[in-house]
């Protein structure tokens, strides 16, 4: 889902694709120096922080926005042509982020969780720290020993080598690529019961561990507004999705759960985004909205069959708005974090599967 895709003439003329094609972002060809990204329009994108912000000032809301009354830890505001659908903008603490942040980076890519390098590299463990530490990832063809305890030693599936991280001095002479390298193409990783993209569905086949357990208990807690009172969310799976400058997600529908009455909890780590929220057809135009950092959406009943996307993500220091994560990761151990999330953002949507 994410890049350019190959499109008809037809698909060009629907509504969801001229919006993703308003706010994604170009370039200024006519730049000789450095490339400048060309100016977009944003008067147009619902800004809820903004719209909470008014709202305490004189108790107004836009037309077709409203906000529950229901004490919940944070407000969560509905829209009333998107049943379903609920926004609660910064419900995670500045603290929360940066643990989220953390997590994703070093525990949610880690074996048995897949991802999207498993295909070409087989299950890659402590990635986060390899790039941190200068490490390549090298192929070696020479056979491989079942009695072989190195933890780093990567199995490449049918096709009769594998993988070992080495310093990079003494991987020159052999086929490599770098940690960081890897890192920066990371797009996502799957937590709890294991995604299946090529079949699209979830493959219970396949290892995997449980949402890890304080996950588990913020989505359960963010999933209230959706839920009737006495009624809990059950987390059973993730996808973590890795934004970097220019990537973006399709329209799509998440349609592979059982049960879409209940909600996908959709978590936003690092900088700010364009979110699209359209109708049950790519023709019904959708409503753009900012997503930053701290922000959750919730998706469920008639919301799980809207087609959804994110056309751009912001990483200029003016429009990327992170000074609040900038200023809690300044410690030496949180550099390479912050280095990261400075130009990428992060998405991680909790699932009920069954």
């Amino acid at each position: 889902m994410y890049g350019s895709e190959k499109l008809t003439e037809d698909s060009e003329r629907t509504a969801f694709r001229r919006a993703e094609k308003k706010y994604k972002l170009y370039y200024d060809n006519a730049s000789k120096k450095k490339k400048q990204p060309k100016p977009v329009d944003l008067s147009e994108v619902l800004d809820y922080r903004t719209i909470l912000e008014c709202h305490k000032l004189d108790g107004e809301l836009p037309s077709g926005v409203t906000l529950l009354e229901e004490k919940f830890s944070c407000p969560v505001f509905c829209l009333e042509n998107r049943p379903g659908f609920y926004f609660l903008p910064g419900a995670l603490s500045v603290e929360e982020q940066c643990t989220l942040i953390r997590e994703s980076l070093t525990d949610f890519p880690q074996p048995p969780n897949r991802t999207n390098h498993n295909a070409i590299y087989g299950p890659i463990h402590d990635l986060f720290l390899a790039a941190k530490e200068g490490k390549v990832l090298v192929e070696d063809n020479s056979p491989i020993s079942l009695s072989e305890s190195n933890p780093d030693i990567i199995n490449r599936v049918g096709k009769g080598c594998k993988f070992s991280l080495e310093n990079a001095e003494s991987a020159k002479q052999c086929k490599s690529v770098s940690a960081s390298a890897l890192l920066r193409k990371l797009r996502w990783s799957t937590l709890g019961l294991q995604f299946d993209w090529s079949k699209r569905n979830y493959d219970v086949s396949l290892p995997h561990n449980k949402i890890p357990d304080a996950l588990s208990k913020l989505a359960k807690q963010l999933a209230k507004p959706a839920f009737p009172v006495g009624v809990e969310f059950q987390p059973e799976g993730a996808i973590v999705n890795y934004f970097a400058l220019g990537d973006t997600l399709g329209g799509h529908l998440d349609d592979m759960e059982a049960d879409w009455s209940k909600p996908i909890v959709s978590l936003s780590l690092g900088c700010k985004a364009i979110f699209l929220l359209g109708g049950k057809s790519r023709d019904d135009p959708p409503l753009a909205m900012f997503l930053r950092s701290g922000d959750v959406v919730l998706m469920a009943g008639e919301a799980r069959e809207c087609f959804h996307g994110v056309p751009r993500i912001f990483t200029d220091k003016e429009n990327a708005e992170i000074d609040h994560l900038e200023a809690q990761l300044m410690h030496e151990d949180d550099v390479c974090f912050l280095k990261y999330i400075q130009t990428s953002r992060i998405n991680i949507n909790i699932r009920q599967v069954f």
